[in-house]
């Protein structure tokens, strides 16, 4: 399971974290020491203790795992996408990027405008992609130092295809 370090990205700058990850064995009784505080949730946790997170004090976000699907967000006894403080999306391991796949879905798709953050194994190299992919808060590895994170938005000047962050692909902005 990921782990929270004490200062994000957020928009490409250097923020202290108010989150705490809870992992999915804790269930819907740890929520209750957690009252007042943001908190993010396994998916699972999410979909079945609807009615404990909308009674909590506190904000309550979601977080998917990368075998986890987007659209699972979506359904008829759930709140709208568009209720949710922060999703966060785990990158278990460097090569693992089907989470970029969930974060395009959920900014086109799905018009999620809140947060939307990489937590797990989430390195320099991989943070001006994540950005394209529409991810705005970055959880990064503890060894990773975010003053040097942020130099990586810097390495590209200009982008060729449109995504999230830039809709329009570089011919159409001549």
């Amino acid at each position: 399971m990921p782990t929270m370090p004490q200062q994000l990205i957020k928009d490409k700058q250097i923020i202290r974290n108010s989150w705490q990850l809870l992992d999915s064995s804790a269930g819907v009784d740890v929520l209750a020491e957690f009252d007042g505080c943001d908190v993010l949730i396994p998916l699972c946790c999410w979909l079945s203790e609807q009615p404990h997170i909308a009674a909590r004090n506190g904000r309550t976000g979601v977080w998917l795992d990368s075998h986890e699907r987007a659209a699972a967000l979506v359904g008829d006894a759930l709140p709208p996408v568009t209720a949710i403080p922060m999703i966060a999306l785990n990158f278990p391991v460097f090569s693992d990027g089907r989470n970029y796949s969930n974060a395009r879905f959920i900014r086109q798709q799905l018009d999620y405008t809140d947060d939307l953050m990489a937590i797990g194994d989430v390195l320099r190299d991989q943070v001006f992609y994540m950005t394209r992919c529409g991810i705005n808060v970055l959880a990064l590895r503890e060894d990773q130092s975010p003053e040097d994170a942020l130099s990586a938005f810097t390495v590209f000047r200009d982008v060729y295809q449109g995504a999230p962050d830039q809709p329009l692909p570089l011919f159409r902005r001549r």
